[in-house]
């Protein structure tokens, strides 16, 4: 958190929880970004200061109640301090993903853009069975292909869509895949699967491994518009 924002009057253990952060996706992700030898963009916040997944214009955009717990310094925030959050934390981290995609086009190939996040095991006292959902909308080149990999280990439970619907206007994957026509999909691993260092790096390699032939398909170096979606589906917070 910003020193200026404190804890936004949540205790200390408050940030060992999926509330404040996906737990185990900064680690995935920057071992997978150096198996593909690919850039990676982070953000160095907590999403309970504002959730960089969000559209601009989402209700969750800045969580007033996270599963269950009450944020005192969102509780009342005001229209200038959301506008202020979102100049100064959301939109250069927008922008920065941006500016990597621009760098990569202009010298080819065509990128993908790979989005990781982790769920909780259980979500108001229902398991989750899956150990890994892949999550898409408009667009199935990438996340087709990953799914069927995924599932032929034999030993996974896939979700396809699952825990959440991929189709959500204004998040990232909307923002940077579907409304420039790039290959994606979002990614959610387990939490208890990635808790620690050796969990990290056995999905990132995981993924590396079977991502490796499918990003070499041909298919995939291409822009390919879909259009847009005039309604957007919810998506958890866990």
């Amino acid at each position: 958190m910003p020193t200026e924002y404190g804890s936004l009057g949540l205790p200390d253990e408050a940030f060992a929880r999926h509330i404040a952060y996906d737990i185990g996706a900064a680690g995935v992700t920057q071992r997978l970004a150096g198996f593909l030898q690919c850039p990676a963009v982070l953000t160095r916040f907590s999403r309970l200061l504002i959730d960089p997944n969000r559209g601009v214009d989402d209700p969750t955009l800045i969580m007033r109640i996270s599963d269950g717990a009450i944020v005192p310094g969102n509780a009342r925030i005001s229209a200038q301090e959301a506008e202020r959050r979102r100049r100064l934390y959301w939109r250069p981290y927008r922008d920065e993903v941006d500016a990597v995609l621009e760098k990569m086009l202009a010298v080819g190939p065509v990128p993908a853009v790979i989005a990781i996040h982790s769920f909780t095991p259980a979500w108001k006292g229902h398991k989750r069975p899956w150990h890994v959902g892949i999550l898409w909308d408009l667009d199935d080149r990438l996340a087709t292909p990953t799914i069927t990999a995924l599932k032929a280990d034999g030993t996974l439970v896939v979700g396809d869509n699952e825990p959440y619907e991929g189709a959500l206007e204004g998040d990232t994957m909307y923002h940077h895949g579907t409304m420039r026509g790039l290959p994606h999909m979002l990614v959610e691993i387990r939490q208890d699967l990635i808790v620690d260092a050796r969990g990290e790096a056995a999905w990132a390699e995981r993924l590396a491994l079977l991502l490796r032939p499918i990003l070499a398909e041909p298919r995939l170096h291409a822009v390919k518009h879909f259009g847009t979606r005039t309604q957007a589906s919810a998506r958890g917070a866990g």
